[in-house]
């Protein structure tokens, strides 16, 4: 797993709640450290953050999809998950979203999604990009 975020705290809720489940976790602090470390570590999901320093979460996105090594890496948006972040972020091709705040086995029910290649989560019970948050199973 690699968790991208600007805030500290939030990178260290996301990497216990899925450390506690089993995942390796390495965070990075923006768009241009993910892009830098996702060759090295090999993930099997990215999580990212929409608004960061130096590179975004949608434009690191729109870098991993044109990669051809990362091109079907798994990715899932954590953040405010706006309309304007939902659209974009299914133009970048972003796989998954999830609302802040979220609870702990969203997040989790997410990654094991991705990580096992599973039908996409949505919030209205259809396949492809929605927004998850804690009103969703």
């Amino acid at each position: 797993m690699l968790v991208v975020d600007d805030n500290k705290v939030i990178r260290q809720l996301i990497r216990v709640n899925l450390e506690l489940e089993g995942f390796e976790v390495v965070t990075a602090a923006d768009g241009v450290e993910c892009l830098d470390l996702v060759h090295r570590i090999r993930p099997d999901v990215v999580t990212l953050d929409v608004v960061m320093p130096r590179l975004g979460g949608l434009e690191t996105a729109t870098g991993l999809r044109s990669d051809p090594r990362t091109r079907h890496l798994p990715i899932a948006v954590i953040s405010a998950c706006t309309p304007y972040e939902v659209d974009a972020g299914v133009s970048a091709g972003v796989d998954a979203f999830l609302a802040k705040p979220f609870e702990p086995s969203e997040l989790v029910r997410m990654v094991h999604r991705l990580a096992i290649g599973e039908e996409r989560p949505s919030v209205d019970g259809r396949s492809g990009a929605g927004c998850a948050g804690t009103t969703t199973g």
